[in-house]
């Protein structure tokens, strides 16, 4: 409850800092809120979670066509082996 009503203050001081460091409010806002999740004082992913998140997600992604081309790679072998076998 004492948050809330700080809200009206803290949001005239990001528009009072963004103005003089040359962001808008809400990129300020942004960073305040990524910094408190970071040291732990909101819920949420930080900001080492979320770089080993997309890490992860380009490593699958990365895997997945790799097994792409084994399966292909792996189908186009057999029918050669089966069309060998015919002759």
């Amino acid at each position: 409850m004492n948050r809330r009503r700080n809200i009206p203050l803290e949001w005239a001081a990001i528009n009072s800092i963004a103005s003089k460091i040359g962001c808008t409010p809400e990129t300020l806002r942004t960073w305040i809120r990524q910094a408190e999740r970071d040291q732990g004082i909101r819920p949420g992913m930080t900001s080492a979670e979320r770089d080993r998140m997309k890490e992860l997600e380009r490593e699958n992604r990365e895997l997945r066509r790799a097994n792409e081309i084994i399966r292909k790679a792996a189908a186009f072998f057999a029918q050669a082996e089966l069309d060998r076998l015919k002759k």
